[in-house]
């Protein structure tokens, strides 16, 4: 019997491997840019969150943790004026499936067989305060394609482990912005990246790094050691309580899962280094620490 914690770690950073490139793809951001949404602005932001959009921008921050408000409301608000929250799940699934066929060709098929067992896990986990997951999960499923429906169940299984760390950061009282700074301390990540693109600035920035301070994991402004153990820690608990999917998927299902994305985990973040850059989605990024 595998570690599940490290099987969890394992399938969890496929899946996000597996996921993140859409974000950031040509093609979706075209098509959501021919719904007439000037530049595609916000494709990401009203694209991920479109499930829950309808329950108001306030509900989309919360979900979305460490992401400014100001920047969501101007997503959200704008694919309003122009188009509606199902176009955009549309057409972000439209490129899903036709990326997958062009970038990872080999994995179609078998991903396929995944979806029903994929949807299994899913349904299984429980949704109280897991709001992207829920709103995710009630979605259409696309079943007339296999592999992209088996996509959007992991990308549930995906979002029910953010829903999870997000939980757990603010059970610490453990800010977006604090959130950001220790996981560029837990990545390697040059300074300050991650908050910032996430929309923080110079006055929360100060603030974050005070309040991180205050509990002794600062030291000559840099996260410590004893910064970096906490966000181990966290890493830790959210790898054990996401072993919940796995474990109602199998052991023998999660390996063959993992086996199956692992390989073709670099041609992901190779579409993610070529259209956003090499620092972006740092959930699917190996650690920098030397």
């Amino acid at each position: 019997m595998n570690n599940w914690r490290e099987l969890s770690a394992r399938a969890s950073l496929a899946s996000h491997r597996l996921i993140g490139w859409i974000y950031w793809d040509p093609d979706a951001i075209a098509r959501y840019t021919a719904l007439g949404v000037p530049n595609g602005l916000g494709y990401y932001i009203a694209s991920r969150a479109a499930p829950l959009a309808s329950s108001g921008n306030d509900a989309v921050v919360a979900a979305f943790y460490s992401i400014r408000k100001e920047f969501i409301d101007l997503c959200l608000d704008e694919a309003r004026k122009h188009t509606t929250f199902e176009d955009a799940y549309r057409v972000r699934n439209e490129a899903v499936a036709r990326g997958l066929r062009e970038y990872a060709p080999e994995i179609v098929l078998p991903l396929g067989e995944l979806a029903s067992p994929l949807w299994d896990a899913a349904d299984s986990l429980p949704l109280a305060r897991r709001p992207l997951c829920a709103a995710h999960r009630s979605w259409p499923r696309c079943q007339d394609d296999a592999a992209l429906s088996a996509w959007l169940a992991v990308n549930c299984i995906r979002e029910w482990r953010g829903d999870t760390h997000f939980e757990l950061l603010a059970s610490h009282e453990i800010s977006g912005v604090q959130a950001g700074l220790l996981h560029d301390a837990f990545l390697g990540y040059p300074g300050d990246w991650i908050p910032r693109s996430r929309g923080a600035d110079d006055a929360q920035l100060a603030q974050a790094w005070a309040a991180l301070d205050s509990r002794g994991f600062v030291t000559d402004g840099r996260i410590n050691a004893t910064g970096l153990a906490f966000r181990e820690e966290i890493e830790d608990k959210t790898n054990e309580l996401c072993e919940r999917a796995w474990r109602h998927l199998g052991e023998d299902l999660t390996l063959k899962y993992a086996e199956l994305i692992e390989p073709v985990g670099h041609k992901f973040l190779a579409r993610i280094d070529a259209t956003a850059g090499e620092n972006w989605m740092p959930a699917a990024r190996d650690s920098r620490r030397k």
